[in-house]
């Protein structure tokens, strides 16, 4: 679901190339495509075999934030002090669907900070 998400976004962005998981690689810096009307690059992170503060201020993830759109998979404790704002996405496995090989997701995005209950309240018109 994460990377799903991730790809999504992508190209909502309308970003060069494939949107991958960055697993291996711990972030990834997806490129607009002016071509494409793309504005802003997505950083790509994946912060599970991260283990303090200091290994996510290394990434110098606070650089980029205010021109592009970041993501971070499993960074719940570590990230949360890069912005004063920021929305968190909760994917979880539908409780409608509890088969063993669902691919029915439940999303729930809460917002943390400025705006973002305004924001989020046009989402559910």
């Amino acid at each position: 679901g994460k990377t799903v998400f991730a790809q999504g976004v992508g190209e909502g962005l309308r970003v060069a190339g494939a949107v991958t998981s960055p697993t291996f690689v711990i972030a990834r810096v997806h490129r607009p495509d002016p071509a494409r009307g793309g504005r802003l690059p997505l950083v790509h992170v994946d912060a599970y075999r991260l283990g303090s503060l200091a290994e996510v201020d290394d990434l110098d993830l606070d650089a980029d934030l205010e021109e592009s759109v970041t993501l971070v998979e499993w960074g719940e404790g570590l990230v949360e002090q890069l912005s004063a704002a920021w929305l968190e996405v909760r994917i979880d496995r539908s409780a409608a669907d509890p088969g063993p090989v669902s691919e029915a997701r439940a999303v729930e995005l809460i917002g943390h900070g400025d705006d973002w209950s305004a924001r989020l309240a046009t989402l559910a018109r």
